[in-house]
């Protein structure tokens, strides 16, 4: 506690004043309220009282009397303004509240630990820097491609603002570049342990739009922003240690311990989808064509299957999930990812759908002879998947009923939508009615 308070007095030469109290809703978004520096420590002793019956999948009347305790290994002084942010816990009548996002992941993380196993998490967030006036009309600021420098983005500057900002947040910055799309851009940052990237992805987005509102942008992470431009996606490189050792470290390769995960990954992919690209906007960008994997599928290096095994050195050995998107609420989204994966490794499913081809250039036919599948081609789609299948649904635990009540409405609603304005169900192009709703996720 001493430490905390400390922290509070010093700061970055200045007193913080305020402490903002962070939990996500359903959605990811970060949601949360202000004290005085003064009641931090009940904040962390006792935990703060707050009607949560308006956040979104906390909706039921039943759950308004909520408490937030914070996680004082979260706390982050903003370094712009006098205060701090801290993450926490959310709880219900003396007991962990089944639908708080960040207790979800705790569970599964508690699970793993039972076995001994520890899961790091890398991630890979893309997101547009883009001008717009008082309608939907988006302007594009810069003219780059991938890996454009100089005159073609500009951007830089911002991005190592960003960058310069983020370890006051406990985020390690390692790779600035600009991405295929003009005015999109990637920051990658160091891998942690899954807790504290998830943390860690709430924190990279929150600085992103700061930065970018300072300098007269809006950043979005919305998985498909423009049509015909590339979607953002959230590849995420995953690996398993044990007692201070990489288990997917083969002899020759990956170990038998990744190609199970491989395999638990390749067998809940339908229904993971449903969490790690939770919109009606994700399946915008699950399209043929824009480097977004579509197919269900597993290769050493190869970009257009669902999971690709990068080239590693040392304990580097990990494998790269490339349909998540940043739309997706990360504590969801990992519990789920890593309750599939442990189900394979249980279960010792091997993995099938192997290829080391360009996946959108082999035919139909072939793809069937190989046993690859495809993800859903919507949410709804998706998430029937979901209700089908037992492994994932449990990795969202109490949250699992408010998450599909959820998404089933927003599912019904974008329909709805579609039917007043005459559009056909299965459009690509990006409505008006998507960016109202997730410009800002």
């Amino acid at each position: 506690m001493m430490n905390s308070l400390k922290a509070i007095e010093s700061g970055f030469g200045r007193k913080v004043r305020f402490v903002q109290l962070i939990f996500v809703d359903i959605n990811g978004v970060p949601k949360g309220m202000e004290i005085p520096a003064a009641r931090y420590e009940e904040a962390i002793e006792d935990g703060i009282s707050f009607d949560g019956s308006s956040i979104p999948g906390f909706q039921g009347i039943e759950d308004s009397d909520l408490i937030f305790k914070a996680d004082p290994s979260t706390y982050a002084e903003v370094p712009w303004e006098g205060i701090a942010r801290v993450y926490g816990y959310i709880y219900k009548d003396g007991k962990p509240y089944a639908a708080d996002p960040r207790g979800v992941l705790k569970k599964v993380i508690d699970e793993l630990a039972k076995e001994g196993l520890t899961a790091y998490i890398g991630p890979e967030p893309e997101f547009y820097l883009l001008r717009r006036n008082g309608s939907w009309e988006l302007h594009l600021p810069d003219g780059g491609g991938y890996f454009d420098i100089l005159s073609l983005d500009r951007a830089r500057e911002i991005k190592r603002e960003i960058a310069e900002y983020m370890p006051a947040f406990g985020l390690i910055p390692e790779v600035l570049h600009h991405e295929v799309g003009n005015a999109q851009h990637e920051i990658d940052f160091r891998y942690d342990e899954a807790l504290r990237t998830a943390d860690n992805i709430i924190s990279f987005k929150y600085v992103v739009k700061a930065v970018a509102e300072r300098h007269g942008l809006y950043a979005t992470f919305m998985p498909k922003p423009l049509h015909g431009m590339p979607g953002n996606g959230m590849h995420l490189h995953i690996s398993l240690w044990k007692e201070g050792e990489n288990l997917f470290i083969g002899e020759d390769g990956l170990s038998d311990t990744a190609l199970y995960f491989i395999g638990g990954l390749l067998k809940h992919a339908k229904a993971l989808t449903a969490v790690t690209n939770p919109t009606v906007n994700s399946y915008k960008r699950l399209v043929p064509g824009y480097e977004a994997p579509v197919y269900v599928s597993w290769g050493y290096r190869n970009r257009s299957a669902l999971i690709r095994v990068p080239a590693f050195w040392g304990n580097g050995a990990r494998i790269e999930y490339r349909c998540p998107d940043p739309s997706a609420n990360p504590y969801f989204a990992f519990a789920a990812i890593l309750m599939a994966g442990l189900d394979g490794i249980r279960h010792k499913v091997e993995p099938s759908a192997y290829v080391e081809e360009n996946l959108y250039e082999i035919s139909d036919d072939r793809r069937k002879r190989l046993g690859i599948e495809t993800l859903p081609e919507s949410l709804g789609e998706a998430l029937e998947a979901l209700k089908n299948d037992k492994i994932v649904r449990k990795a969202l635990g109490g949250a699992y009923e408010n998450f599909v009540r959820y998404k089933e409405r927003e599912w019904e609603e974008y329909l709805a939508y579609l039917e007043a304005n005459h559009l056909p169900k299965d459009t690509k192009r990006v409505t008006e009615w998507e960016l109202e709703r997730y410009f800002h996720v």
